[in-house]
């Protein structure tokens, strides 16, 4: 498969789902500052419909990996940041490193109508991670990294998109509790996925 660099997908061409009031980019580096009480969520447990947290992404309608380095210093219940790839309000997957129990854990959110969350620790250095996200057909793979060069698998679920229908991908970031998380993202990269998602580094 021939591979989508980013001379091809680049930030200018990504578009604002709920632009935050701060936020630059710079080359191919984008800061965000969090605006207030921002989220996805939908429904399960807590019954909150969120549908205000920041996701700067890019339009996409075929099979993908992206990748990106996330730095952000989370201290505060239910600070996230990570990847997202939105289809609607109820039908997304955010993945990414999330503030709870008194720690930084690294967990995902799939919203189908409404929303499952799977987390557990992080044994890393939360202020600056990896994350992948690949789909291929109807099927989601994420991985992330505390170096960029081992990936461990986090989650593998369906995702199914109508035909035809087109999404957006790239890094989201939430503060149900606050405002003023500053998270910066850079080393952005599409390509096309590799044969073996599961597997391949």
């Amino acid at each position: 498969m021939d591979k989508v660099s980013l001379n091809t997908i680049t930030l200018n061409k990504f578009k604002w789902l709920n632009e935050p009031k701060k936020w630059s980019r710079n080359g191919e580096t984008l800061e965000i500052t969090t605006d207030n009480r921002t989220d996805f969520w939908q429904g399960t447990w807590y019954d909150f419909h969120f549908n205000t947290g920041h996701l700067y992404g890019v339009i996409l309608q075929d099979d993908f990996t992206f990748e990106v380095c996330i730095e952000a210093k989370l201290t505060t219940l239910y600070d996230q940041a990570g990847l997202m790839i939105y289809l609607d309000e109820t039908h997304w997957l955010k993945a990414g490193i999330e503030y709870n129990d008194g720690q930084p854990m690294i967990g995902s959110v799939l919203t189908n109508g409404v929303s499952d969350w799977a987390t557990g620790l992080y044994t890393g250095d939360p202020k600056r991670f990896w994350m992948r996200l690949t789909k291929v057909g109807n099927v989601i793979c994420v991985k992330y990294s505390v170096d960029c060069a081992k990936w461990i698998l986090l989650r593998l679920c369906p995702f199914c998109v109508p035909e035809d229908e087109k999404f957006l991908v790239g890094p989201m970031c939430c503060t149900p509790q606050r405002q003023g998380l500053v998270v910066k993202f850079s080393n952005f990269s599409v390509t096309s996925p590799a044969k073996d998602i599961l597997h391949s580094n």
